[in-house]
């Protein structure tokens, strides 16, 4: 008996089983098979769409990380060097702009007339071991302006102290260049001095202004040389702070006052080094020879320089005569509003309605003064029919006004009565 056949009717009794189904049975089959095959593919599909869809997502975030480390990672790497080169370089943009002001233009006409000054002096050395030597060096530096040109001459104004004690006087022109310079005059009472060098590298003159109709807040332009040649040059801007005002100086080292310089004052800065240089306007125009400033540290902004009304008539005198010849009366003065009003009632006898005047505090003998009678405590009112207020309005009127030889008229209060005196003007220095 043979397995094959066996196996020939079992398949036969599959078959039959098979052909016997019922057509209901056979419609149920059909029905399942189809959901089935529905489901298989909806859950096929979805996974496969989700899983495409992730795996997207996660490539494409990856692909940004990875782009925007990698300059970093890449430059950590070792041996890695980077460069600017490229589309990361950036580029700046300068625009020229030239501006020009009104302080620009005062300081293009009148700075080149501006120069530096420098004083050599004597200096022996030596001692007791060894022969006194005498050698030269540079004992300070300053500024000055220059004025005039007069045939193969060009005019220096200056300040007395920038050139005292000098042996000798060394210019340094805008361009550099440097001059041998000529003491032409000096002043020590108004701190006012005169040099000469050749004009040959001379190109500017300073144009005088008039600083008698300066404004209180007018700006104006110091310029010189601060703290020496270092900062030739230098341009500084401020306001006129104040007009007529007096400075009390010291000419003599002593520790006492010995005159009231007239002054303009200016928040401009005036530092050492800047004495001698030029004040000007907004026009450019010379009005003032900057000549000091208080050097405190609680003081700020306060600079002083000389009207130019009041030193060209020094300027013009030590041109001609190298020194300052002034007319004098030959009597000391204090401003009557130094005065306490005790002594102006009890001594002075002054009436009430005179609040301003000159006092005089001694007079020298065979002065002109003592020769018109003039006497300790008058006190000056009026000068020449012009009214006289402080120390200042008398030395404009005797020194502007006035030449020697002139006569001149007082009115002056002596134990309450006005008195009229008339008196001849003398060379001060002869007293």
């Amino acid at each position: 008996m043979s397995y094959f056949q066996d196996d020939d009717k079992n398949s036969d009794f599959l078959k039959k089983d098979e052909v016997t189904k019922s057509p209901l049975q056979e419609r149920l089959e059909r029905e399942e098979q189809e959901m089935q095959t529905k489901r298989m593919k909806k859950k096929g599909g979805g996974g496969k769409g989700g899983y495409f869809f992730s795996g997207l997502v996660g490539v494409i975030i990856g692909a940004l990380l990875v782009w925007l480390m990698l300059p970093g990672l890449v430059s950590q790497m070792p041996g890695t060097t980077t460069s600017n080169t490229g589309k990361n370089n950036t580029t700046i943009n300068q625009v020229a702009t030239e501006v020009t002001t009104d302080v620009t233009t005062a300081v293009d006409k009148a700075s080149q007339a501006v120069v530096g000054i420098t004083n050599i002096q004597e200096v022996t050395s030596g001692g007791f071991w060894s022969p006194p030597s005498t050698t030269t060096k540079e004992a300070g530096s300053g500024s000055g302006v220059v004025y005039k040109i007069e045939g193969d001459k060009a005019f220096i104004i200056t300040n007395n102290h920038v050139i005292e004690g000098a042996k000798q006087l060394e210019v340094t022109m805008p361009d550099g260049t440097k001059e041998p310079a000529q003491l032409v005059g000096h002043d020590v009472w108004t701190d006012l001095a005169v040099i000469s060098i050749n004009s040959k590298n001379v190109k500017t003159v300073a144009t005088f202004g008039n600083s008698d109709v300066l404004k209180q807040g007018e700006t104006v332009i110091a310029i010189g040389n601060p703290l020496g040649l270092d900062f030739y040059g230098s341009v500084t801007t401020g306001v006129v702070s104040g007009k007529d005002r007096s400075v009390p100086v010291d000419l003599n080292g002593d520790g006492t006052e010995d005159w009231q310089q007239e002054v303009l004052q200016t928040d401009a800065a005036i530092n050492p080094g800047n004495s001698g240089g030029a004040l000007v306007n907004l026009a450019g125009e010379l009005v003032g020879i900057n000549s000091m400033k208080i050097a405190e540290s609680s003081v700020e902004g306060l600079g002083f320089s000389i009207p130019i009304n009041s030193a060209i008539p020094i300027i013009e005198e030590l041109e001609k005569n190298g020194e300052m010849k002034r007319p004098t009366m030959g009597v000391s003065l204090a401003d009557l509003t130094d005065v306490p009003s005790f002594y102006q009632q009890q001594t002075l006898k002054l009436p009430a309605e005179v609040t301003t005047g000159v006092v005089v505090t001694d007079v020298m003998n065979n002065s002109p003064a003592s020769k018109a009678g003039v006497q300790q405590y008058d006190v000056i009112v009026e000068m020449d029919g012009q009214k006289i207020e402080t120390t200042i309005d008398l030395r404009k009127h005797l020194y502007n006004d006035k030449k020697i030889g002139d006569k001149l008229t007082l009115k002056v209060y002596r134990q309450g009565k006005l008195v009229e005196l008339s008196l001849t003007l003398t060379n001060g220095n002869t007293l």
